[in-house]
């Protein structure tokens, strides 16, 4: 499922280096250069996170703050005073980063907000089926299909799998993904999840000749169709 995530920031550079990003992560993009024009966006759109920028022409961004309801909002700010921060959570912000950011740090919190937001119970392996970008995972077979021909994974692989698939299009930390399916697959370590995600990505490419899972550097691992 692709992602909406609106930049409200008056700095255009900015602006734009962040929609290009997001857009090459497979997300959607909406705009705004300041609080009034937020306002007037959000009535009629509703993104899945927002990164606000505090120092905005017109309504700042602490009171647009007060005025997002149910979006996780990350702001972006070059405020760097640690009562600013603390008093932007406490009025309901999900994160504060300061500018300048690394895109990579910014990108992993976008994604712990996102996951955030999904159902907080996740089936475990053996209760469903899960479709993503064509692949078929039966949970309780443990079984990838591609056209109809099936694919046997190991217990672990089908852990890793299922939070891939699940949130397809969406770089997922590799700490993430470990605590994700500890409880089901203990065995796998940080060391191993590399050696998991290739015997995958084998197993897929030969029945299909595509490579679903792509390495996200700094971060972790992606599905994509």
């Amino acid at each position: 499922m692709k992602r909406t995530i609106m930049i409200i920031d008056d700095d255009v550079h900015i602006g734009n280096m962040l929609e290009e990003t997001l857009r090459l992560e497979g997300y959607d993009v909406l705009r705004a250069y300041s609080g009034t024009e937020a306002l007037m966006v959000l009535k009629d759109q509703k993104p899945d996170l927002i990164l606000l920028d505090l120092m905005l022409p017109g309504i700042s961004g602490e009171e647009l703050l007060a005025e997002i309801e149910n979006i996780p909002v990350i702001v972006v700010s070059a405020k760097t005073m640690v009562d600013t921060k603390v008093q932007m959570l406490m009025d309901g912000a999900a994160d504060y980063v300061t500018k300048p950011f690394e895109i990579n740090e910014l990108l992993a919190r976008i994604v712990v907000q996102l996951r955030k937001t999904e159902q907080t119970t996740v089936p475990a392996c053996g209760e469903n089926i899960i479709s993503a970008g064509g692949v078929l995972l039966d949970m309780d077979l443990r079984t990838a299909e591609i056209d109809g021909e099936k694919i046997p994974l190991t217990r672990t692989e089908c852990a890793i799998l299922k939070i891939l698939m699940q949130n397809e299009g969406l770089p997922i930390g590799r700490n993430t993904i470990l605590d994700r399916i500890c409880m089901d697959t203990p065995d796998c370590t940080e060391r191993s999840l590399k050696q998991h995600i290739s015997n995958i990505r084998k197993k897929l490419q030969a029945v299909s000749g595509v490579d679903y899972i792509e390495a996200i550097y700094g971060i972790g691992f992606k599905f994509q169709s």
